[in-house]
């Protein structure tokens, strides 16, 4: 799933080498932490955050196969 999220992410940003996924499990499952340039922010959060939201739906319906819940975060 990070992998995933990566290779979606560089599609969307101009600086696709900054692009990071930390990946950590917590209570309420496995946290993506996706990491961009601080002037990519924008382009992946989309407006009104319609492309945050759509990542998060590709990452949660893609969580489903392996029975798992995945939160996604935004940092710089």
């Amino acid at each position: 799933m990070a992998d995933l999220l990566a290779y979606l992410a560089r599609r969307l940003v101009d600086q696709p080498d900054a692009v990071r996924v930390e990946s950590e499990e917590s209570e309420e499952g496995l946290v993506l932490r996706l990491h961009v340039a601080p002037e990519d922010v924008g382009k992946v959060i989309g407006r009104q955050g319609r492309i945050a939201r759509a990542l998060r739906t590709v990452i949660r319906a893609s969580a489903t196969r392996s029975d798992r819940r995945v939160l996604l975060e935004i940092a710089e």
